[in-house]
């Protein structure tokens, strides 16, 4: 956002700025590890924790399920985010329809991806701070802001409910693992080639590319962000790492 835009706003009620407040606490305690993965976040624990009202934790929640830190069904409590290996594999097969689709039909419509560059550089200069919380962020924004210059708003709304709650998984991964950016380092360049096949307008060929580049992905993704040994120099050189196959193993030709 500008800073003009800034600048104008007014100031936030102190009903708002508290919420975010809280949320903000809410959220240190996921990514330090305190409220860990599919744990319970209870209301009254936490509106006592923090001196506040319940409402203003109720608040707070649902700002970190819109983020994807918390996940929430009907008439349950929120729980912190968690996927298991096979629930990734399960995502990364729809995101190489969906995002395959969207480069497809951003090559049709021959606009400029000049915006989706910028996050692109964003998440560049990021991996060369070593900030993973930036580069993450800029990522994120890569794969939403492609999927928005699609104009199919069904497409976008899809990858939002898809990759928002995803990326924060990965956020928690990385930071209790402290992985550093080396794997981000080694997708840059294909980032970069999935914008270049854009441009070119072959959209059959720049749809293929981003298909091709989930399926050799999403076998190592989760060694990836547990930083385990040896799965970051594989994504690195470009060869797959072989995790011992589950019975679950997604089908990927049936995509």
């Amino acid at each position: 956002m500008d800073t003009v835009a800034q600048t104008e706003r007014p100031p936030a009620a102190p009903g708002a700025l508290l919420k975010e407040q809280v949320a903000d606490r809410l959220r240190d305690e996921i990514i330090r590890g305190r409220l860990t993965p599919r744990q319970r976040v209870v209301e009254g624990k936490w509106a006592r924790e923090f001196g506040v009202a319940q409402a203003s934790v109720r608040e707070a929640i649902n700002i970190l399920i819109g983020e994807g830190f918390l996940t929430k069904d009907s008439g349950r409590s929120a729980r912190v985010t968690s996927y298991s290996e096979h629930d990734v594999a399960s995502m990364y097969q729809v995101r190489s329809v969906l995002e395959g689709l969207a480069a497809r039909l951003v090559s049709q419509r021959k606009i400029s991806v000049d915006a989706v560059e910028v996050e692109l550089c964003g998440m560049q200069a990021a991996i060369e701070r070593g900030d993973m919380r930036t580069v993450l962020r800029h990522d994120l924004g890569y794969h939403l802001k492609l999927s928005e210059l699609s104009g199919n708003p069904f497409l976008l709304e899809s990858a939002k409910r898809l990759l928002v709650p995803l990326f924060a998984f990965v956020l928690l991964r990385v930071v209790k693992s402290g992985q550093g950016p080396d794997a981000w380092a080694a997708d840059l360049p294909r980032h970069r080639r999935i914008l270049d096949l854009i441009r070119e307008g072959d959209p059959e060929i720049a749809e293929q590319y981003v298909r091709r580049s989930y399926r050799q992905f999403v076998s190592s993704a989760y060694a990836v962000w547990e930083n385990l040994g040896g799965a970051v120099e594989a994504h690195k050189e470009g060869r797959e790492a072989k995790p011992k196959r589950r019975p679950n193993t997604i089908d990927w030709e049936a995509c």
